[in-house]
């Protein structure tokens, strides 16, 4: 199967600043996938990027196998949600949905009638008296409608209140189970990203940290106590992802091969939260593979 999301080497430069460096990921197909980082990671970036509204200046990025933006026909294939929910605030949702006609050879105008009357949207009502979960529900329909194999949304939940964040990403949840939608979610808000992404990738300062099911990632990190003075050996392969603290009070978070047994350790299986925070704690073009002699040792 044709991967979402494929980069090779892939940057971004304004002036003097490469906001993307040397990125290199591949997102299976079918996957739902966080994107996640800090403010300024690139997260913006990439996504655009992958819609083809920028051109890379270095490397390469394919999107279901073909060049982002190059075509009527790929521009069909993947749906856009940029930041702050992006609706027109003159316009009524009725004329959202007759523009979404217009602009999409596949727009499926029954599911997007369905959807509003489902959500209580009064399709004579103007964006700008919608509330913001509203507004992020129209938006969403509008990329939900046009019935593509991908879908990208940045930050689309970061202005929204809990209440609302939960049912925005619960109608999202259902709506690429029903369509087996491929999805790519940014966010820097890790709890809103757990319980509906089975893929994550972790992006800092413009690079890669690390990607991966989420399932796999768990499994393979762990959260270490050290009851001992020498927090300085770990098991054979691991490695060090980040240290806080010094001495019986080290708190580690490493990746392993196995799992950890040793008795010098107090161990317990990561979080994602711990493991997201771990990665964005490291140092800007710092490899998470650089402590491994140290870890081995």
């Amino acid at each position: 199967m044709t991967a979402a999301v494929t980069a090779t080497g892939l940057g971004k430069r304004y002036r003097r600043r490469w906001a993307l460096a040397g990125c290199t990921l591949s997102i299976p197909a079918g996957r739902v996938a966080g994107l996640v980082g800090p403010n300024g990671a690139g997260k913006t970036t990439l996504l655009h990027l992958a819609v083809g509204l920028l051109q890379p200046s270095a490397g390469t990025i394919e999107v279901l196998g073909g060049v982002p933006g190059s075509g009527p026909g790929q521009l069909a294939r993947v749906g856009f949600m940029a930041q702050d929910s992006p609706t027109y605030p003159t316009w009524s949702v009725a004329d959202h949905l007759r523009f979404g006609a217009a602009a999409n050879q596949r727009w499926d105008a029954r599911f997007a009638a369905n959807r509003m009357a489902r959500l209580g949207l009064d399709p004579a009502q103007r964006a700008r008296k919608l509330s913001g979960g509203q507004q992020a529900q129209l938006a969403l329909t509008l990329a939900l409608a046009k019935r593509p194999e991908l879908l990208l949304l940045d930050e689309p939940v970061a202005r929204l209140d809990p209440l609302a964040r939960r049912e925005f990403l619960q109608e999202l949840a259902e709506a690429a189970a029903a369509q087996e939608l491929s999805v790519v979610l940014s966010s820097h808000l890790v709890a809103d990203l757990e319980h509906i992404c089975d893929y994550m990738i972790v992006l800092t300062s413009g690079q890669v940290q690390v990607n991966g099911p989420v399932t796999d990632l768990l499994a393979s990190h762990y959260v270490v106590a050290s009851q001992w003075p020498d927090p300085g050996a770990l098991p054979a392969g691991s490695q060090l992802i980040h240290e806080s603290g010094q001495g019986r009070h080290s708190r580690l978070v490493v990746r392993v091969p196995g799992p950890v047994i040793e008795r010098a350790w107090s161990a317990s299986p990561a979080s994602l939260e711990d493991l997201v925070l771990a990665y964005m704690a490291r140092p800007a073009g710092r490899s998470p593979a650089e402590e491994v002699a140290r870890c081995s040792g």
